[in-house]
């Protein structure tokens, strides 16, 4: 008679692969699933009654920011993921990696998000990264992508020169030593400085390793097709697999393009056998730096640069031109976060103006200029169809965009952060019926675990596999985080295992950190 740590009994098995969901049982022994389906006369040391609930794989989050924000090292539960049911994140997103440091300079790349005077580094490679992070107990998996931006500023700060042979090939071999040692791809932010010449190289060392090249895009606002055709040119030059973050039609102007894009990606995929993959997040307001409304070639030189010539009386001058041609609507752009002016945080740009006697550009600069760029904001500018239409193709996948952190925080942060996964599956799934719940967990789960190429061992339901378990009550699942009160977490998550190890109980985080150090090499 087999012997578990666990039996799950009673509940029905969403597995993560989208087949049809079934009643079962499930055993887990140690960190591993031991046995799927029926389990007969088998003992264990807990059982826990999942009759009327639904158990599927843990949610892996493909987008996350936990350590580009800090959180990972200050906030080492990330409770708020947990409690809706993520059990693995991925950071290193938008060009920002925390490994490899190599040179003093790259850990500036965090700045737009936390404080780095406050942050100690004792690594310098990718596998010293991930081993300082074992040394730390955390409370999800966690792996990485290597950034773009990270690789450059180890060699040449926020310089925007063009690099040389012997530099670009510094940049390269990191890249390279840093796949070997286990991070999962890399990632390019391409809105900020990136050069062509680099990009395609490291994009052609990444290719060899069948890992992705993740892209933040250029511009997803009226130069979104540009930004998309922009990626699939990466792609089809260097080989590499392309995986796009947060993909959205920002504004009236990108949302008539989004079905064309989708066509087009669809098309490639086909005719020329390009891999192509999205993920989305299910809400209609963005959370976003203040500082991504500025022109492109303001923010080439990095952040002191940008200050620099915000505070230059002729240039300013010429970035307020800029902004008024963007007919930004202002009452609906609301401050989220700012790293010193904290009396604005939950007022619109416009309300800021109107207090201040200044027009809404000179508002927004004065906020940049005073917080040095440290800037959030929430602005309502996607729209529902869009993002149905994007999570109804096969490529698309879940991801929050979020962060890991305190709930005590005094700024407003975006409700993803606290209940991405319960809303996809209320909006989509429970109201919309745009999904059947086994599509639904699949986009969740296996889907980013293939494309990670982490599916042999997490995303599934499966025997063998780690033991990343969600219970989840399908007729009380809500997500409750607002733009207004973001700090909550959602209902109807029941039960949590991260790695075999119970996380969550009946609606409550244990306190155990069970996460593991993800590598792929």
């Amino acid at each position: 008679m087999a012997s578990f740590s666990y039996i799950i009994k009673g509940g029905v098995i969403i597995d993560g692969s989208g087949f049809p969901m079934a009643k079962g049982d499930l055993g887990i022994s140690g960190d591993t699933i031991k046995a799927v389906g029926d389990i007969g006369r088998g003992s264990a040391t807990r059982v826990v009654d999942a009759t009327g609930k639904y158990v599927m794989p843990g949610m892996i989050d493909i987008a996350n920011h936990s350590d580009t924000h800090w959180t990972l090292f200050n906030y080492p539960s990330q409770e708020n993921l947990l409690m809706q049911g993520i059990t693995t994140i991925i950071g290193g997103v938008c060009g920002a990696s925390l490994a490899p440091i190599a040179d003093t300079r790259a850990i500036r790349v965090i700045e737009k998000w936390a404080d780095a005077s406050n942050v100690n580094i004792n690594w310098r490679s990718f596998e010293e990264y991930a081993r300082e992070l074992e040394h730390h107990e955390v409370g999800v998996n966690v792996g990485s992508f290597i950034g773009y931006t990270t690789l450059r500023q180890n060699i040449a700060g926020e310089e925007s020169r063009d690099l040389t042979n012997t530099e670009l090939e510094s940049m390269k071999l990191m890249l390279a030593r840093s796949l070997d040692e286990g991070a999962l791809g890399l990632s390019i932010n391409l809105a900020g400085l990136t050069k062509q010449e680099e990009i395609i190289t490291l994009a052609k060392t990444v290719a060899g390793t069948s890992k992705p090249v993740v892209i933040h895009l250029r511009n997803e606002g009226r130069k979104l097709l540009q930004s998309v055709v922009e990626a699939i040119s990466i792609a089809r030059v260097s080989g590499a697999a392309i995986h796009i973050s947060h993909f959205k039609g920002i504004g009236r102007k990108a949302w008539h393009d989004v079905s064309k894009i989708l066509s087009i990606i669809r098309k490639v995929q086909k005719d020329e056998n390009i891999s192509i993959t999205v993920d989305f997040f299910p809400y209609l307001c963005t959370g976003s730096l203040l500082s991504s409304f500025l022109p492109e070639w303001i923010l080439e030189g990095g952040p002191t640069d940008t200050s620099a010539i915000l505070a230059d009386a002729t240039k300013r001058e010429h970035v307020l031109e800029t902004l008024r041609d963007l007919t930004l609507h202002y009452d609906k752009i609301v401050i989220a976060e700012a790293k010193k002016d904290k009396q604005s945080i939950g007022k619109t740009l416009l309300q800021i103006a109107q207090s201040t006697g200044l027009s809404p550009e000179e508002a927004m600069v004065n906020m940049l200029v005073v917080n040095n760029l440290g800037v959030t904001i929430f602005s309502k500018t996607l729209r529902s169809r869009d993002i149905v239409a994007i999570a109804r193709e096969p490529y698309s996948m879940l991801g929050s965009d979020g962060v890991g952190e305190d709930r005590g925080r005094k700024d407003l942060t975006h409700p993803r952060s606290y209940g991405a996964a319960p809303r996809f599956i209320v909006r989509l799934v429970k109201r919309g019926k745009i999904f059947g719940w086994e599509d639904a967990v699949k986009k969740m789960t296996s889907v980013p675990a293939e494309r990670l190429g982490i599916d042999a061992e997490r995303g599934l339901l499966k025997r063998g596999h780690f033991a990343d378990i969600v219970i989840v009550d399908p007729a009380t699942i809500r997500d409750k985080a607002t733009y207004k009160e973001p700090y909550q977490y959602p209902d109807g998550i029941e039960y949590v295992f991260v790695n075999g190890r119970l996380a969550v109980e009946k609606g409550h985080f244990t306190g155990t950190l069970a996460g593991k150090i993800l590598r792929r090499t």
